[in-house]
């Protein structure tokens, strides 16, 4: 029988060192591993390079605890009010180093990683300014046509952190709903770290092999964790929670004030049990639907 790789969450984040490069927010606006980077936070780990597509809130608040030396992103801020108002003072500080991503370049760039190639090529970035903007994109002639291409180089996290709906103890999960660039994450990364709301027996995961997408090998750790993508939705499980971004965004919008913020929901609130006291919205899908019933046979 294989070791379990179940920790405590306080655990798991404190096998990450500091100056480590980190995946996460992977499947977009959905399930955005909160509860992890909160942990994070909570035990000071930092100089971190913070990678994604769109972030949402979650870079934000890394940001904001001053744990963050660079962010190579698409986009960082606050879907339902904009710009996260973190990120912004850092940048214009001069506080933080920005690798400019579009999502694709971020798809290719961990599609690369997890291929163990240094570049995948597209066309979508010609024409762009981000080669001013940095080295590591380079122009090249397509040898079989003589066309201009864009290379985009490989990413390869030092961890990638998931969210999912479950796992079993030994890392093999389910995860279902967007995915986004979740799955390249996990294969690019050194390390893996899977958050799930509930840890289950194997057999439920064996039960439905085709809904397995992260399997033991690439992972490293699993921490259980209900509601650990809140305010992120989680398909099946919870809806997003929009207030939580109005409030935020009305709360951080100065640095003493976001310092306050980071107090009251992170430094002082020990786990996410306790967390979960303090969040007084109903947490619910709207409609509960299930797929239909697959046979695997004897």
């Amino acid at each position: 029988m294989p070791d379990t790789k179940v920790r405590d969450l306080s655990a798991a984040i404190g096998m990450i060192e500091p100056g480590s490069s980190i995946a996460m927010g992977l499947a977009l606006e959905h399930a955005i591993p909160f509860a992890a980077g909160h942990e994070l936070i909570r035990q000071g780990i930092d100089d971190l390079t913070l990678v994604g597509p769109i972030s949402d809130l979650l870079f934000d608040q890394l940001v904001a605890a001053d744990l963050v030396d660079r962010v190579r992103a698409a986009w960082v801020g606050n879907v339902s009010a904009g710009t996260g108002y973190n990120f912004r003072r850092a940048v214009e500080d001069g506080d933080l180093e920005v690798e400019n991503h579009s999502n694709f370049s971020i798809a290719l760039s961990l599609k690369a990683g997890a291929m163990g190639v240094p570049y995948l090529p597209t066309r979508s970035l010609l024409g762009s300014d981000i080669f001013r903007e940095s080295d590591r994109f380079r122009e090249a002639e397509d040898p079989y046509s003589g066309d201009r291409l864009a290379l985009v180089p490989a990413i390869r996290p030092d961890w990638t952190i998931v969210h999912v709906q479950r796992a079993s103890p030994y890392g093999d999960a389910h995860f279902w709903g967007n995915s986004g660039v979740t799955f390249e994450g996990v294969d690019a990364a050194e390390n893996t770290l899977v958050v799930a709301e509930e840890v289950v027996n194997p057999d439920v995961i064996k039960s439905d092999p085709s809904r397995t997408a992260i399997t033991r090998e690439s992972v490293t750790a699993v921490a259980e964790v209900p509601y650990g993508a809140h305010p992120s939705p989680l398909a099946g499980r919870y809806n997003r929670d929009n207030e939580y971004y109005v409030d935020y965004a009305e709360r951080t919008n100065d640095r003493t004030d976001a310092t306050d913020w980071l107090e009251e929901w992170v430094y002082s609130v020990p786990d996410r049990a306790t967390y979960m006291e303090k969040i007084e919205c109903v947490l619910s899908v709207s409609e509960r639907t299930v797929a239909a019933e697959v046979e695997y046979g004897q």
